[in-house]
């Protein structure tokens, strides 16, 4: 079963979507699944070194409090499926082109869903900033890239063609907002949605497969 995902690296319920994503798959140990990590900007033109984080979103949102109070659900929420977000701690608002072109690259090596783990718990439990390569580069040879072609890699933005391309390719199929969720190209589920969802979206699409 193919299932693409369309997301943004600083998109909260893309993290939450993912782990509820994933836990739907773990209680389905025998489907065969080809999972794609696709990317989708928030916000595509974001300054290359980021806005401060607050007012960024503040502005967004309607203003502080009804930013802190998104947050504060948001926290809430979470807890039940094991992710604790740190709001508090990222400054920056970053351009997240160059963190896709890292999950890309990870990609080539059947890293991309730990990679993709690992750059949402960067942002959002660490506070760090996606946007610098430097980090980058930290959280790939983490995963197990090699840190010199990644580094040359990033800094040649040899990647971020086929992003804007994947990009104008979701917009194309009407995808507004992420996490986007499209099983075998032909069926979406859109948002974070609970575990049993995905449980009943799968289960459905392994039963059409038998008929």
């Amino acid at each position: 079963m193919r299932i693409d995902i369309f997301t943004d690296l600083i998109c909260p319920w893309c993290w939450l979507g993912k782990r509820r994503f994933e836990a739907a798959l773990a209680a389905r140990p025998g489907l065969v699944t080809e999972v794609h990590w696709l990317p989708f900007e928030l916000n595509p033109d974001m300054p290359e070194g980021g806005l401060p984080r607050e007012d960024y979103l503040a502005a967004k949102l309607g203003g502080v409090e009804a930013l802190r109070e998104a947050q504060a659900r948001l926290v809430e929420v979470a807890v039940a499926d094991g992710l604790q977000f740190r709001f508090d701690l990222a400054r920056i608002s970053p351009n997240t082109r160059a963190a896709h072109a890292l999950a890309r690259i990870a990609a080539e090596q059947g890293l991309q869903s730990a990679v993709q783990e690992a750059l949402f718990a960067a942002y959002f439990a660490a506070g760090r900033d996606i946007g610098e390569r430097a980090t980058l580069v930290d959280i790939g040879v983490a995963a197990g890239l090699e840190a010199a072609p990644l580094e040359a890699r990033l800094a040649t933005r040899s990647d971020w063609p086929a992003i804007e391309s994947l990009e104008r390719e979701a917009q194309g199929m009407g995808i507004t907002g992420v996490p986007f969720f499209v099983f075998e190209r032909r069926w979406a589920v859109s948002g974070a949605q609970p575990v049993a969802a995905f449980l009943q979206v799968l289960d459905d699409l392994a039963l059409r497969a038998t008929e």
